[in-house]
């Protein structure tokens, strides 16, 4: 089996910026918008490290510039030099299928309609928009789903449709989710869908304004923060200020992943901020599975705060016993078992004196597939723990995701095709507990119905078309067939 770190993890696809100077006295006010916007995708850079790209426009031209690479080596000097203008927008990529080809490096550029677009999301039912531009005759064969609403919207704009228009008109094609920042030379737009799945908020600077994927980016900028873009919204902003129009009635599900484990600490998300909405996951999964242990152990980074929440919670000490080297970006995939160890141990170190003789609570904020669990367990023992408790701050993942995040197909999920006891043998560990789904929904403060639970509970708010077919509702107890991607030397593990 290929042991990758990275590739057992949830990604996000990309994160999206904007900004719009205030003209003052027939000039911008030095704003360089290109430059913001560097500084507001380094801050996102959490949501997308396969490529990057900023278009902006001085009101008579848009220039543009896309790289391979995180943000600190997509740009030089005398790229952001040949970026002029008080308007920009930028992006961020994490390739969801495909590979990181050059072609979809986003913003798109639509030089013959003078316009630019970024796209958070994933249109998970395509169908209609591929059967409009099969009707207008636009060659798809090189278009993702991004691609393609930008080739509707300049139909539309070709059938004499300003740009506006254009989108208001193309809406109803844009099947799934969307959080999108648009430009052309004098204006900015951002919409959302109307489940409002992935974030997107409104943010105001030395009186222009900034939109940005979280609120983060506007802390890095000094921008502050103003509201979020609703569901269903499309905001407008020029010379003369900022105006909305609702299009789509709203339906708000903000997907619970970006809570769990994508959003940066410091965003704000539905009025709470991340860091305290995941400790209280901690602390409410320290009520839920009452323990007695000798030290408490986040999976660094994203499992910090539930392990700070369940350290509070149970008065049981806080340790970083598990070290993450922050400057390996990804491991190769090696071809034997001792090198696809070694990749993790490039990834995670043990501090034994932590670990030796104790009983350990682990807490980490998901499991996907369970390969790297499993080798994190042995790490823990083989430094000389008594017993390894795990605990996961968000319930069982049963059903992929289709609204922009890279999950595996359902039959690779290990919880769609083993029960819980069974995955604790699987990984070796001495216990196994998930925070329950009515204890994450309660440590949020906010209703079930507030939220995208898809991952969860399989239902899902936007129509998702074909793919619906890849998805088997598994009951209480169900579990799919045992999966064709687990490897034969981990179909049966021994138990600690």
């Amino acid at each position: 089996m290929t042991f990758n770190l990275e590739k057992d993890r949830f990604h996000e696809k990309c994160g999206v910026f904007g900004i719009i100077g205030r003209e003052r006295d027939g000039a911008y006010a030095g704003l360089e918008a290109a430059r913001m916007t560097f500084y507001g995708l380094w801050a996102l850079q959490h949501r997308g490290q396969e490529s990057s790209g900023i278009v902006s426009s001085d009101g008579r031209n848009l220039y543009r510039h896309a790289a391979q690479g995180l943000v600190a080596t997509a740009y030089r000097e005398e790229d952001l030099e040949q970026l002029p203008g008080h308007i920009a927008i930028g992006h961020n990529r994490y390739s969801t299928s495909g590979g990181p080809e050059d072609c979809y490096n986003q913003p798109y550029l639509d030089r013959k309609h003078g316009i630019a677009f970024a796209h958070n999301g994933t249109l998970p039912d395509t169908s209609k928009l591929e059967a409009f531009l099969k009707d207008h005759h636009v060659d798809m064969s090189n278009m993702n789903d991004s691609a393609m609403m930008v080739a509707a919207i300049g139909c539309y704009m070709d059938d004499g449709h300003d740009f506006i228009t254009a989108v208001k008109t193309a809406w109803p094609l844009f099947i799934g989710a969307f959080s999108i920042v648009a430009m052309d030379k004098n204006r900015l737009l951002s919409f959302r869908d109307e489940c409002g799945i992935r974030p997107l908020s409104i943010g105001t600077l030395d009186g222009g304004y900034v939109i940005a994927s979280e609120t983060c980016a506007f802390d890095t900028i000094g921008a502050t923060f103003l509201r979020d873009v609703e569901p269903g919204e499309l905001v407008i902003i020029d010379e003369h200020g900022l105006k909305s129009e609702q299009i789509k009635t709203p339906n708000p599900k903000l997907d619970m992943f970006e809570l769990v484990y994508f959003a940066r600490l410091d965003s704000l998300l539905l009025g709470k901020r991340v860091d305290t909405v995941r400790q209280d996951f901690g602390r409410q999964i320290a009520r839920e599975f009452p323990i007695k242990a000798d030290v408490v152990v986040p999976v660094p980074d994203s499992a910090v705060p539930a392990a700070i929440g369940y350290s509070q919670e149970s008065g049981i000490p806080f340790e970083m016993a598990l070290i993450k080297n922050r400057y390996i970006h990804r491991t190769f995939i090696r071809p034997t078992p001792e090198l696809r160890e070694r990749d993790l141990k490039m990834k995670l170190n043990t501090v034994p004196e932590l670990l030796k003789g104790k009983c350990v609570v682990v807490i980490d904020d998901s499991i996907v597939r369970g390969t790297t669990v499993r080798h994190l367990v042995s790490m823990i023992f083989e430094a000389g723990a008594k017993e390894v408790h795990m605990f996961i701050s968000s319930p069982p993942v049963r059903y992929p995701d289709f609204y922009g995040i890279n999950t595996p197909h359902q039959d690779e999920l290990i919880a769609a095709y083993m029960t819980v006891p069974e995955i604790r043998d699987h990984i070796g560990a001495t216990s196994l507990h998930f925070l329950s789904f009515e204890g994450m929904i309660k440590a949020t403060g906010l209703p079930a119905d507030s939220f995208n639970n898809s991952c969860f509970d399989g239902n899902y708010p936007i129509s998702i078309g074909k793919r619906a077919k890849e998805v088997k509702q598994l009951g209480p107890g169900q579990k799919l067939p045992l999966s064709a991607f687990v490897p034969t030397e981990y179909a049966t593990s021994k138990t600690r």
